[in-house]
C-alpha cells in the first residue's frame, strides 16, 4: 500500500488507524529521515492503543515501554539508530511476544527476531529535512513541517496479507 498523508494531524490519525489492526506479537519497522513523522505516527498508534504515558522518541534510552490503560498489550517504542545489529536489538530483552513493538531505524535488524512485521516507510519532500533542522533539545526530535508525506506499507511474513485493501489506507481532510 502506498498513500500520501497530507499533514501531521493525518499522520497521527494514520497511527490511530493502524492501532486498530494490531495485536500482541505484532512488530512495525519505521523507516524515514529525521522529521519524516515516525514519532508522530507512533504517538497516534499509542493513542489508538490507549497506552499510558506520552509517546516521545526514545533516542537516548533506546526503548520505552508504554503499558496499556485498558488491559491490552503494552507498546514498546524502540529507536535502533545507535544499534549495530539484530543481536544488539535482541540484547534489549524486549518481550516481542506479548507486546506491540515499533522499531524506528530498524530495517535490516530483524533477522531471527520476528517472522512477520509491517515495514512502514515515510518519505518527505526533497529538501524538507534541511528546512526542519530545528531540534528540540530535551527530546532530540526534529520538528515536523506540516506538509505531505508519502507512506509505503509493506507486509512481511505469514501474519499479514500480501496486500492491504482500502480499509487500511489513511484518510486525510
Amino acid at each position: 500500500m502506498r498513500a500520501v498523508i497530507p499533514d501531521a494531524d493525518s499522520m497521527h490519525e494514520f497511527g490511530r488507524t493502524v492501532a486498530g489492526l494490531l495485536q500482541a506479537g505484532d512488530l512495525i519497522v519505521l523507516t524515514g529521515p529525521l522529521g519524516a513523522g515516525k514519532t508522530t505516527f507512533t504517538r497516534g498508534l499509542g493513542e489508538g492503543l490507549q497506552v499510558r504515558g506520552s509517546v516521545t522518541s526514545p533516542t537516548f534510552v533506546l526503548a520505552r515501554t508504554h503499558p496499556s490503560t485498558i488491559g491490552g498489550p503494552p507498546l514498546v517504542h524502540v529507536d535502533a539508530y545507535r544499534l549495530g545489529s539484530a543481536l544488539e536489538l535482541d540484547d534489549l530483552d524486549i518481550d516481542f511476544v506479548r507486546s506491540i513493538v515499533v522499531v524506528e531505524w530498524g530495517r535490516g535488524m530483524l533477522n531471527g527476531i520476528a517472522d512477520s512485521w509491517l515495514d512502514i516507510e515515510i518519505e518527505r519532500p526533497v529538501g524538507a529535512s534541511q528546512a526542519a533542522a530545528s531540534v528540540v533539545a530535551d527530546e532530540a526530535e526534529v520538528l515536523d513541517l506540516d506538509e505531505p508525506r508519502t507512506v509505503t506499507v509493506t507486509p512481511h511474513g505469514p501474519r499479514w496479507p500480501n496486500e492491504f485493501d482500502g480499509d487500511f489506507a489513511p484518510t486525510g481532510p
